[in-house]
């Protein structure tokens, strides 16, 4: 890997275009090297990941309005739609807008936590859509994703912008972007126009996570991956982009980050070095906020150690970012109303930990249902859960193998306390139960099931696995055909 200095310059400088980020990711975009083994394995099973998540999400509100906004736009060739027959197209961006929309619905996918956070199969929907339209193979779809997650994960590593109050998917448009520049063999010059324009156009503040949250949460990757896409569109068009987007005096490091004294570290693979960066990310067992997974494993081991009726006081120590993010150190009343949003009760460590002492497991569906939330016994339990920052989680969370857990303390009402501790959640890499391929076909068709018939499911199955050897014309078949789809219950303007 080689560390890339990224600081601001003035306009005086005149920064060459070669000494740019955006440059630098452009360049490794357009560097011809054949992904490993294991890392085309990941890469299939983060594909099956997201339309598993996608798939369960399809008949919910807001990837019911997105799939009716993309089924405006027919075109050939198109891409597919999830949900609809594969015969059905629509432009490239609006199945990247509806599909996108779906697979983050449910916040179920993987993620990638590290200087900031991300969720890297947000990458995945824009570049099938786009590898559907032009008509690329399976080969080249999946260097495709390997480049997205190289540059979205280097990017998270390097460069903070949840401190900053800037959302994540400020680092998914360039990601995209760099990964189209992949699959579509692009000029470097291209590409980074494209990062360029996808980098401003996607770069908005984090207030879509704080306070009550909307189903904007959902929308606003698929946004990028749209936009993305058009950035690409019109870079190939010959159109230019703000330069030098990082580093330039009104650029994104000065006015959105650490300033004009900025200065960050950004390391990329050298040329004809492997890019391993998937490898570093990890998906969810449960559909919840990444920080609450190893807690929710946690608290279903300690429900049978504590009579939950006799609670007086929950404390968990954990990481100064899942205690500010999801934790009660977000100061958001909305994670301890029974009234909230799901996309708030999804990122609400003290509501999620109720839930899952009272019910021995989480489910995507019930666990958030409104009558749960509003539960008395629930409400008083939840009450009583606080977190707080302990120094030792914080820095574990830092670690070059990072942890993810916390410390619960629960005190019942004659002063015993019972108390217990996890590192990373069961199903991480090296947690109790790492997920593999069985895993994630297994999640696929518990999540399918009642969406999909038997035989959709194992026509997916079987093309998705065989991923990097399918045929441009087998690309269209990468989608998921449901009956019975609600369509939108309110009309647009368009």
């Amino acid at each position: 890997m080689i560390p890339h200095e990224v600081r601001v310059h003035p306009s005086e400088d005149r920064l060459a275009r070669v000494d740019q980020l955006a440059w630098r990711l452009a360049e490794l975009a357009a560097d011809p090297v054949e992904p490993e083994p294991a890392v085309v394995d990941m890469v299939v099973n983060r594909l099956i990941d997201d339309v598993a998540v996608a798939t369960a999400a399809l008949a919910r509100h807001a990837p019911t309005t997105a799939r009716d906004q993309a089924l405006r736009h027919p075109s050939g060739p198109g891409a597919t739609v999830l949900g609809m027959a594969p015969g059905v197209r629509v432009s490239a961006e609006w199945a990247a807008w509806a599909n996108g929309t779906a697979v983050r619905e449910l916040d179920f996918h993987d993620t990638f936590l590290a200087a900031d956070y991300s969720h890297p199969g947000d990458t995945i929907p824009p570049l099938l859509a786009v590898a559907q339209h032009t008509g690329v193979s399976g080969a080249e779809l999946t260097r495709a994703i390997v480049t997205a997650y190289e540059v979205q994960v280097a990017l998270v590593r390097g460069i903070c912008l949840h401190s900053h109050r800037i959302d994540h998917v400020a680092h998914l448009g360039p990601a995209v972007a760099a990964g189209l520049g992949t699959l579509l063999d692009l000029d470097p010059a291209i590409t980074w126009s494209a990062i360029g324009q996808a980098l401003h156009t996607t770069t908005a503040t984090r207030q879509s996570r704080k306070g009550e949250i909307s189903s904007w949460k959902a929308f606003a990757p698929a946004f990028a991956g749209k936009v993305a896409i058009e950035a690409v569109d019109r870079a190939v068009r010959g159109e230019g982009a703000p330069n030098p987007i990082y580093e330039g005096e009104d650029g994104v490091l000065a006015w959105m980050l650490d300033g004009p004294k900025a200065a960050y570290t950004v390391s990329l693979p050298g040329v004809g070095e492997s890019r391993r960066a998937i490898l570093s990310t990890f998906t969810k067992e449960h559909s919840a906020e990444y920080q609450s997974q190893a807690l929710i494993d946690l608290a279903v081991r300690l429900r049978e150690r504590v009579p939950l009726e006799r609670v007086t006081d929950v404390l968990v120590g954990t990481s100064h970012h899942t205690h500010h993010v999801i934790g009660s150190g977000a100061n958001d009343p909305q994670k301890y109303d029974p009234g909230a949003s799901r996309e708030t009760l999804d990122h609400s460590i003290p509501y999620i930990l109720a839930v899952a002492l009272q019910d021995g497991a989480w489910h995507h569906e019930h666990s958030y249902a409104p009558d749960r939330a509003r539960r008395p016994d629930t409400v008083a339990l939840w009450q009583r859960i606080r977190t707080v920052e302990d120094p030792r989680w914080t820095a574990a969370y830092h670690r070059d193998e990072p942890e993810f857990g916390g410390r619960v303390t629960i005190t019942l009402e004659d002063g015993t306390q019972v108390a217990d501790e996890i590192a990373v959640a069961d199903a991480h890499p090296r947690g109790a139960r790492p997920f593999g391929r069985e895993q994630y076909v297994g999640k696929f068709r518990t999540l399918a099931d009642g969406v999909l018939d038997a035989a959709e499911q194992e026509r997916f199955l079987e093309l998705a696995q065989r991923l990097p050897d399918l045929a441009p014309a087998e690309l269209a078949g990468l989608t998921v055909a449901a009956d019975g789809l609600p369509t939108g219950d309110r009309a647009g303007i368009l």
